[in-house]
């Protein structure tokens, strides 16, 4: 069994993962599609799984991960979090979700722990977020709920659509 297996379309995030790893004496692989990773035939003991792969939605791709990988621990790493998709994550068979930038050694402790109580990374603020950070969930909630499809989500929401592909593009609004 490989160790780990990082699925990222991000190449130079990828090459400076895998060298963090293989400091700690640990296998990185590395694949930037889906395709790719349904493609491979070895066995994970933890999948590294970014939300936002170029033209595809990792949400889309975990039930397939853990169907094919059962026994690998799935932790969703994403530039773009938020409690929605957390959630869904959650519920689709990942153990944990953990937002960019993160450590390796939280990478490391998340593929430890059991759900999102105990990560540090997801901490919750005191303070009330933002009239933007709640905007921000409200679309990416109403995305999941259309499975992905920006069309179908700017209709629901009521702009056009290069306008929500604009909003999508950035990162997420901080609390």
């Amino acid at each position: 069994m490989t160790d780990f297996l990082l699925v990222d379309d991000n190449e130079t995030f990828a090459r400076l993962l895998c060298r963090g790893f293989k400091r700690r004496g640990l296998n990185l692989e590395w694949a930037a599609t889906g395709e790719q990773v349904l493609a491979l035939s070895a066995r994970f003991q933890g999948i590294l799984l970014d939300l936002n792969l170029d033209g595809e939605s990792g949400l889309q791709l975990l039930p397939a991960l853990v169907a094919a990988q059962p026994e690998a621990r799935i932790v969703v790493l994403t530039g773009y979090a938020s409690i929605s998709t957390a959630i869904a994550a959650i519920k689709l068979g990942a153990v944990q979700y953990l937002p960019k930038p993160a450590e390796i050694d939280a990478i490391l402790a998340a593929f430890e722990e059991e759900g999102t109580e105990q990560t540090a990374a997801l901490s919750i603020e005191e303070a009330s977020p933002s009239l933007r950070r709640h905007q921000w969930e409200y679309v990416q909630f109403v995305l999941q709920q259309h499975e992905g499809n920006i069309s179908a989500t700017a209709r629901a929401l009521g702009m056009h659509r290069r306008s929500l592909q604009r909003m999508l593009q950035k990162h997420a609004v901080s609390r």
